[in-house]
């Protein structure tokens, strides 16, 4: 009984200080905890600079964003796949942006996020469309996660200092598009002028990336 009364009058001696020190210790943890949050979610927002990246082809030749976009009046960020239906009907769309705006030094760069898609089937399904640009794999699709994909196809352009000026679809139908907002876009970066804001971001119309698990509570959007 002893013992206990001397510890109860320790707590109560020391209330004021202890009850600091209980704050103290949850205020660290849970700016621990914004901050594992914050670097987990970190993304890269309209009208800010990409950050470089380097990832390889289905050849193993790594390519980084910085020097791709070099000197170039815009970039073209497309996150594709082999096994979306959406995403193939998309691919004559590409090809023939990739020859128009290619003449206007635009530069297109392919990222493969699936986890289920291999580098073998990669390399033969550009071939068999006549991809002109680096495809690029992203095994632990980090590069669809910074730029915040969600589906295939869907498109960030980039203009010449590497600003994201617009994200989201190329154009509003896979069949019979009357809106086109990635031609648009690139027309207005490419003269210099900005975008209006409501046309700086639409909705990707598409398959979902299939992304890695990561931890127990990830879940595919």
């Amino acid at each position: 009984m002893r013992r206990l009364s001397l510890v109860t009058h320790f707590f109560a001696k020391h209330r004021v200080a202890f009850r600091y020190a209980c704050l103290l210790i949850a205020f660290v943890i849970g700016t621990m905890d914004v901050g594992l949050a914050k670097e987990k979610t970190e993304k890269v927002k309209l009208d800010t600079i990409v950050a470089d990246f380097t990832r390889k082809d289905a050849d193993g030749e790594s390519h980084a964003l910085y020097k791709l976009s070099e000197d170039k009046s815009a970039t073209v960020v497309l996150f594709l796949a082999t096994q979306c239906p959406i995403a193939t009907d998309y691919v004559e769309r590409i090809v023939a942006l990739v020859k128009t705006y290619g003449e206007k030094k635009v530069q297109f760069i392919g990222i493969n996020s699936n986890k289920q898609e291999k580098i073998e089937e990669i390399s033969a399904y550009n071939e068999k469309h006549g991809f002109e640009f680096p495809v690029l794999k992203d095994p632990e699709n980090k590069i669809a996660d910074y730029f915040g994909a969600r589906r295939t196809p869907e498109v960030f352009l980039l203009d010449g200092k590497r600003v994201l000026r617009y994200a989201g679809a190329v154009d509003n139908s896979p069949k019979e598009p009357t809106k086109h907002y990635l031609k648009d876009a690139l027309d207005l970066v490419i003269a210099g002028k900005d975008i209006p804001k409501v046309s700086k971001k639409t909705r990707a119309i598409g398959c979902t990336i299939k992304r890695v698990r990561k931890t127990s509570v990830d879940r595919t959007p």
